[in-house]
């Protein structure tokens, strides 16, 4: 196919960026091209520049999946970049039957818009653009024929099809999946809020702080009980707070499936610690692993007054020369404006942190150097004096 075939779009900036997303504004389109519509981006004078997928009613107005022309986007050419992200993982010794691994990293797979987990036996597709959306039986037969036997399920969230204007009616949630990390058991039940059902990007973070972690040890965030049920197997007396009910539930069974002894309490991390500092409780490990707080570049200032507030309590709470683990997922938070806030409620708790280790989401969760977002994970240990 050439590149007439394609329609095109063209660029009003100078030059192309070598960031994979465009801005809307940056480009102007035929009136009728439909969100998802696999485009050619060309310059004023006509000539090729990049081949992605279009959507005028989005923010991000063309994803860009090749820069070389003679790239069709297809079914072959979906089957190679799948084969390829999966060939890296098993590169990366994370092909356990057993185990969870991020399959497909989007942008840092060169697939925007597309994210793949694995647990077990058990695919969990995410959506996060109409042109994925658009292929999405090709992304699924590549999978099935990459994954023989493997059950599929996926899903979008509501504020995604509603940005890309795409329908991904919702699906029956599959059966929960029991994964194997670190010599601990956990069951994963995709189709609930929590992203694919398990945070698979703290996969080696979690090893550290079972490595680290010392006397009483309170998880924030617990979600289905990781940090804490790793501290617990270290000799831990193990705390998690989370608001999700449900999810603490599961975080029980999984205790109780390792044979482990973690209390897990529902409640808002506001109120527990501000309880908590009333009643001059103290932990030797704190771990804060909060959900993204935006995705919205306009709420980062606010973002970053919340992780303050956060951590500022948590340090309250923490006993003298005790380890904090402070994580922010949320991508349009630096790394450098996190430390800083961490700065902040050191400077606030009046303590000083002495930083062990900052790192970031399992290596599965590849990401591209020119889009710097796709590593939106900070985890810093530091011990507060």
């Amino acid at each position: 196919m050439n590149e007439a075939a394609y329609p095109q779009v063209r660029l009003l900036a100078p030059r192309l960026p070598q960031h994979p997303a465009l801005f809307r504004r940056a480009l102007e389109a035929p009136a009728r091209l439909a969100p998802g519509s696999v485009a050619d981006v060309v310059d004023a004078q006509g000539r090729f520049l990049a081949r992605g997928f279009w959507n005028g009613h989005a923010r991000i107005g063309l994803r860009v999946l090749t820069r070389d022309a003679g790239e069709r986007i297809d079914e072959p050419w979906l089957a190679a970049r799948i084969e390829a992200a999966c060939a890296l993982r098993e590169r990366l010794g994370l092909a356990g039957r057993e185990a969870a691994v991020r399959l497909v990293h989007a942008e840092g797979d060169g697939l925007p818009g597309l994210v793949v987990d694995r647990y077990a036996d058990l695919l969990v597709i995410e959506y996060f653009a109409a042109g994925m959306w658009r292929l999405r039986a090709a992304i699924e037969d590549a999978l099935r024929a990459r994954h023989p036997g493997a059950a599929l399920y996926h899903f979008a969230e509501a504020h995604v099809q509603k940005q890309e204007s795409f329908d991904c009616a919702p699906l029956p949630a599959p059966a929960p999946r029991e994964i194997h990390e670190h010599g601990l058991c956990f069951t994963v039940r995709p189709g609930s809020r929590h992203k694919t059902g398990f945070y698979v990007d703290q996969r080696e973070n979690r090893a550290r702080l079972r490595a680290w972690a010392r006397g009483a040890m309170l998880d924030l965030c617990c979600h289905s009980g990781g940090f804490a049920l790793n501290a617990a197997h270290a000799g831990c007396a193990a705390t998690g707070v989370d608001l999700d009910a449900a999810v603490l539930d599961l975080a029980r069974a999984n205790a109780a499936r390792n044979g482990l002894q973690a209390e897990f309490v529902a409640a808002d991390l506001f109120e527990y610690l501000q309880q908590a500092l009333a009643q001059g409780r103290r932990w030797d490990t704190v771990v804060l692993d909060p959900a993204r707080l935006t995705r919205d570049a306009a709420r980062r200032e606010q973002a970053l007054r919340t992780y303050v507030a956060m951590n500022t309590l948590a340090l309250r709470v923490l006993a003298p020369q005790g380890l904090l683990l402070s994580c922010s997922c949320t991508g349009v938070v630096s790394e450098p404006d996190f430390l800083e806030a961490l700065r902040r409620a050191a400077a606030l708790a009046g303590r000083t942190l002495q930083v062990l280790h900052v790192g970031g989401a399992a290596p599965d969760h590849a990401w591209r150097i020119d889009a710097p977002e796709g590593r939106y994970l900070k985890a810093v240990f530091a011990r507060a004096a």
